[in-house]
């Protein structure tokens, strides 16, 4: 029996490395080739080390173009970024705190609403939202990538609810009979109590926003302006030759913040589903 279970324990880790190598093997085949050169990557080798080491990719690809250095499209990336995180944390735990915690006429109803757009396919709303934005002037600005954020997510709004359904109504109910307002409620025992779900909702968030390129795409005309994932796409060009070990670098080096990001957060994608916050 135990010759039964440890044949089993080994076929389950030897598929388990074999999936999460298969899974990882794109991702470590770019950064192999953000030190190969064109002709090399053009070969098509699945090979990891390259034949010659050529670190000139990097400083070519940071050099970007149209004489604007990649400096600049990594802080604008990082300014949409974080005012659209930030704006996805307050509007969302705001919202999420009225749905689970105060009862007002219609509230099953807007929940409702809120969980239909859910179901919508951003592919939907594009093109209206596009024309919105245009007509009030804003198409070519950070606006419509940053001002939707602050009226919530759905998404992170029915986490949050859930997350703050396993906080004691109790403590509510003392706060109040102290005489503190829900504003005060939601400012010093709610928020608080709320730190693993909007770490979680933090590091989604940024993942998701840091990755965005239909977004900028359709808001971003100058190349001033443009992210990284947007200043990538520019290294391919139909019409010339294509610099992808320099493609590849670039690459490379847009993945170190949201890998660090995971690095140092990743425990409270676990905390953010559970109560561990709450004891006694």
């Amino acid at each position: 029996m135990k010759i039964k279970k440890g044949i089993v324990k080994t076929l389950y880790h030897i598929f388990v490395i074999a999936f999460g190598l298969a899974m990882v093997y794109p991702v470590l085949w770019m950064i192999s080739g953000s030190f190969k050169d064109n002709s090399e990557i053009l070969r098509g080798s699945l090979a990891l080390i390259p034949r010659a080491v050529k670190t000139s990719n990097y400083a070519t690809g940071w050099k970007g173009f149209s004489k604007i250095t990649f400096a600049t499209f990594f802080k604008n990336s990082f300014l949409i970024t974080a005012v659209a995180t930030f704006g996805t944390v307050i509007s969302s735990s705001l919202v999420a705190y009225s749905l689970s915690r105060i009862r007002f006429r219609g509230r099953g109803l807007w929940f409702t609403c809120m969980l239909a757009t859910m179901m919508l396919p951003g592919q939907v709303i594009m093109i209206p939202s596009f024309l919105i934005w245009y007509r009030l002037g804003l198409a070519n600005s950070y606006v419509p990538l940053i001002l939707p954020y602050f009226c919530g997510q759905a998404f992170f709004i029915y986490q949050m609810m859930q997350f703050m359904a396993g906080i004691p109504r109790e403590l509510d109910e003392a706060a109040t009979i102290d005489g503190c307002s829900k504003y005060g409620i939601y400012s010093h025992i709610i928020l608080p109590l709320l730190k693993p779900s909007i770490v979680t909702t933090v590091i989604i968030q940024f993942y998701w926003k840091w990755d965005d390129y239909m977004g900028p795409l359709l808001y971003l005309s100058k190349p001033a302006s443009y992210t990284v994932s947007l200043a990538i796409k520019m290294f391919a060009d139909a019409a010339s030759k294509t610099d992808y070990g320099a493609m590849f670098a670039m690459s490379t080096l847009s993945l170190v913040p949201v890998f660090l990001i995971f690095l140092f957060f990743n425990r409270y994608l676990v905390e953010g589903i559970g109560t561990s916050g709450l004891k006694g």
